[in-house]
């Protein structure tokens, strides 16, 4: 944000300030985002905690989520309706297709309402305002990597090779 400050007689009228907006990668403000990572962190274990801590399954759900829905798009999709899964055992393809969708699907959720839920901080306090969309991103990989970790038990089950390409799952997300 670039601030100037103009006037014709300084003792006639109050100086004019013209805010112009950044542009290109200095609008993200990293080096802001670094000197606050502190803060990012600790609203990211806030968001952990109090997630789990309302429900009674806890850390649970993190696994019967994408479990009960594999369980239903199973039988649906495998076998009521021959979606072809390319050889691959249909809990294994819909597990791998599951993992990452509700990795998107939940951080778009906790995104989309955490500036208008984080109102009463972005007011009294200064921070860079990424911070607070950040650490909903960021707390959904916990969700993410213990999803992650059932379908490598799924693949050991089905006696599927972890290969390069499996490997690369987390950075497609």
């Amino acid at each position: 944000m670039t601030m100037t400050a103009e006037s014709a007689d300084p003792a006639s009228e109050p100086p004019v300030v013209v805010i112009q907006p950044t542009s290109g990668l200095a609008a993200l403000q990293l080096r802001a985002l670094w000197h606050y990572r502190e803060l990012l962190f600790f609203l990211v274990w806030r968001d952990v905690k109090v997630r789990y801590k309302q429900t009674t399954l806890g850390i649970a759900w993190i696994v019967l989520q994408p479990v009960l829905s594999m369980v239903v798009f199973s039988p649906l999709f495998g076998g009521l309706l021959n979606v072809p899964s390319n050889g691959v055992p249909y809990p294994v393809f819909a597990f791998t297709a599951l993992v990452p969708w509700n990795y998107f699907a939940g951080s778009l959720n906790r995104v989309s309402g955490s500036l208008i839920n984080s109102a009463n901080l972005i007011s009294k306090v200064y921070f860079p305002r990424l911070i607070i969309p950040l650490s909903g991103v960021i707390s959904g990989l916990v969700d993410f990597g213990v999803s992650f970790g059932v379908l490598i038990v799924l693949m050991a089950i089905y006696r599927i090779p972890l290969t390069p390409r499996a490997l690369l799952l987390p950075c497609c997300c």
